[in-house]
């Protein structure tokens, strides 16, 4: 079995194959933590993927909805990997406007221009002590 001629393949070196995980441990471990659901059911990492199967991959503040479209036993390039499997379009549309609402969320809470420097940071750290030591 080599290439895209594979008939059935394990879900973990799949995820794997279409670039979901970097590696095939943190595939299995997001599968045993039941971030990835099979035809709408938890699955083990071995579990057996066949083409035209339903996958949900749920990754911090993402969810995937797939429908495997080529299995692959190499991990090749992103856009091969993208021929893999093809998202729902409603997948599409709620990651789309999830990220939106990030981006608005984030621009409302500014980040500082840079990092405290040595005498900011001890600052901080003794006002973190004494608030500390008076709520103790």
């Amino acid at each position: 079995m080599s290439g895209l001629q594979a008939t059935r393949m394990r879900l973990d070196k799949w995820l794997w194959a279409a670039r979901f995980y970097k590696t095939r441990a943190q595939a299995m471990e997001a599968i045993n933590g039941g971030h990835v659901r099979l035809n709408g059911q938890r699955a083990k990492p071995g579990a057996a993927l066949q083409i035209g199967d339903q996958i949900t991959v749920r990754k911090p503040s993402l969810r995937f909805e797939l429908t495997v479209q080529a299995l692959s036993q190499r991990r090749g390039p992103a856009n091969v990997a993208q021929q893999l499997y093809k998202e729902h379009a409603e997948s599409i549309v709620r990651r789309e406007t999830e990220q939106a609402a990030r981006k608005e969320q984030a621009r409302l809470n500014p980040r500082p221009k840079r990092k405290p420097d040595k005498r900011e940071r001890r600052k901080i750290i003794r006002f973190v002590n004494k608030y500390d030591q008076e709520s103790s």
